[in-house]
């Protein structure tokens, strides 16, 4: 039996063998925002079923593929759907990708998501560049047996969230006039809605997003030294902060309508990124 260690570098060298570049950038692209990955000059596209090991997307929005090409020259791999533990997966299953990433040579991860807002003075559309998170998934993707090869028993979460990359990404938001925040992401399981409750209970945590994903490929990241910048799309405001109840089409719409924003983002900050020791 194949360990985890093994299927990751199996699944990366059959990624590797469709390259013609060398890759230091992954993007892993939230509910809505798969646009990003049409942008790609030179694109070479991988479907999920193609790459051993991986999980299939089973959410709308998420359309099950890896996308490499150039963005803006910069070689770049992007995924066009991740997988949830709400889907019924492990968290190794969940965070496999980040993990194969590693032994494609991928140093930096941008994590995108479609979330909801806390925060009172967000709205809908803004993006969130997350400063920091709070996991309350339940579960942590870093339990269990530790093999050395990715990364130590315990790894230090001091500064989850690469501090240059986000200030380069207010910066590049700023000069674009883009609706840019800052603040703190939550992750719960899902795959429900928050309560009220739920929610009030959150913002005294200091919470200013909330969603169902993010953090178990953050922590991964950062458990094997790559480095993160997490982004988050206000999609909504969360339930109790207004009187309209919650769905999912209201997410993919919301995202739709962000994602020449989000795009011209990614494509500003991406060439600076990779220039950043």
């Amino acid at each position: 039996m194949l360990s985890l260690y093994d299927k990751a570098v199996s699944a990366a060298e059959i990624i590797k063998s469709k390259s013609p570049w060398q890759i230091n950038t992954l993007v892993i692209l939230g509910s809505g925002l798969a646009s990003f990955a049409e942008k790609l000059d030179q694109s070479i596209t991988i479907n999920y079923s193609e790459i051993p090991y991986l999980p299939q997307t089973t959410v709308v929005g998420h359309v099950g593929k890896m996308v490499l090409g150039l963005c803006q020259t910069i070689p770049l791999a992007v995924m066009a759907g991740r997988f949830h533990y709400y889907e019924g997966y492990s968290m190794e299953e969940v965070t496999f990708p980040i993990r194969m990433a590693k032994f494609l040579g991928i140093k930096n991860l941008i994590v995108t998501n479609a979330s909801g807002g806390l925060n009172p003075d967000f709205k809908a559309g803004d993006l969130m560049i997350i400063d920091d998170h709070i996991n309350l998934l339940g579960a942590n993707p870093l339990r269990g047996h530790n093999d050395n090869r990715f990364g130590e028993r315990f790894p230090d979460m001091t500064e989850v969230y690469f501090k240059p990359f986000r200030e380069l990404a207010e910066k590049e938001g700023r000069a674009l006039n883009l609706p840019i925040q800052r603040g703190v992401y939550t992750a719960l399981a899902g795959p429900n809605y928050e309560t009220p409750a739920e929610v009030r209970m959150l913002r005294i945590l200091g919470t200013d997003a909330v969603g169902m994903s993010t953090v178990p490929e953050a922590l991964v990241a950062r458990h094997m030294g790559i480095r993160v910048l997490g982004i988050s799309c206000i999609a909504n405001l969360a339930a109790g902060m207004t009187d309209s109840t919650l769905d999912h089409k209201e997410v993919l719409d919301t995202s739709a309508q962000v994602s020449k924003k989000f795009i011209e983002l990614l494509e500003n900050l991406i060439p600076k990124i990779e220039t950043i020791e």
